[in-house]
């Protein structure tokens, strides 16, 4: 029998993860739809915001149960593909989504006000994520996470959270403390984009293949009765292990999962560095306008116009 035959819907959709994700769409339109009156001082929500939550939805299910996630515990390359996807895109566009009214209810308590404060502080959130995205790719420790589930799920489902804090000064719905200026925001990306390049230095410049669970059939095997049951996972192994399912060999595989993720990484840094910068410059030129107006000899467009006595 084929190897790829021992793969069907549910190794490759992970219904329990496809059903949740279904549920929490659900919930979501109900709640910014009929049920929005329940919330005080509630507004419409916009469409492209409904759409970035569902979007956002949708590439985490991928990465997380979806077809990304079985790849990704096939090849180191696709599993840096599916950690991008489920935290440089999932967070931002699911953020998005989240309107003002919704979320801050859950800071009505002064002393979650100020440990959610805490936590979102732009330094607090970049050095955690990149700590813990960092400290993952540990050969020892990225191996007994992988091999260990119920860790997998709490370690990655860590990084989730810290990577909602990590684009929360960016894109949060709520900031009880100071906005974070277009300027400070393009600076704050900056240092997440310099604090996770050792990381992916790392990985890139290796001299060997550092992960058991990408090079070990047995380790690969236990790796992957993540996603599916063991007895396929044992199968799968036998008919040829991790080499059978990636095109390059371990080292070129690690290689190019380093270099997709900075990349990636870059890609949305970089589309997003440019929104704040136009931004930022838009403002700035208004701004400038308005000082020109209030000033005798200009007019409203801040052009040059007649003086009168």
């Amino acid at each position: 029998m084929p190897a790829e035959s021992l793969l069907g819907f549910r190794e490759w959709w992970s219904p329990a993860a496809l059903v949740g994700t279904a549920a929490v769409a659900v919930l979501y339109a109900l709640i910014v739809g009929p049920f929005r009156s329940m919330f005080p001082d509630s507004r419409p929500v916009p469409a492209w915001r409904k759409a970035a939550f569902w979007c956002g939805l949708a590439v985490h299910y991928l990465a997380r149960g979806g077809p990304v996630d079985l790849l990704g515990h096939f090849a180191f390359s696709a599993h840096m593909v599916a950690m991008f996807m489920a935290y440089y895109l999932a967070p931002p566009l699911m953020l998005l989504g989240c309107p003002e009214w919704l979320v801050r209810p859950l800071f009505s308590r002064p002393v979650l006000r100020r440990v959610f404060g805490v936590l979102t502080a732009p330094l607090v959130t970049a050095v955690l994520f990149n700590a813990a995205f960092s400290f993952y790719h540990f050969p020892a420790v990225h191996d007994y996470v992988m091999t260990h589930y119920t860790l997998h799920w709490w370690y990655w489902t860590g990084m989730l959270a810290a990577a909602f804090l990590m684009w929360w000064p960016i894109v949060g719905p709520v900031h009880d403390g100071a906005r974070l200026s277009h300027l400070r925001k393009i600076a704050y990306l900056v240092l997440n984009s310099v604090l996770i390049t050792p990381a992916c230095a790392l990985i890139i410049f290796a001299g060997a293949p550092m992960y058991a669970t990408y090079t070990d059939a047995a380790a690969w095997a236990k790796a992957l009765g993540y996603c599916v049951p063991a007895e396929t996972a044992r199968a799968l192994a036998e008919s040829g292990g991790p080499l059978r399912w990636s095109w390059f060999s371990p080292l070129e595989d690690q290689q190019l999962g380093g270099v997709l993720m900075k990349v990636l990484q870059e890609f949305v840094f970089g589309a997003v560095l440019g929104y704040l910068f136009f931004s930022w410059y838009r403002e700035e030129r208004k701004k400038d306008a308005e000082e020109d107006a209030a000033t005798p000899g200009f007019d409203a467009a801040g052009r040059p116009g007649e003086v009168r006595p």
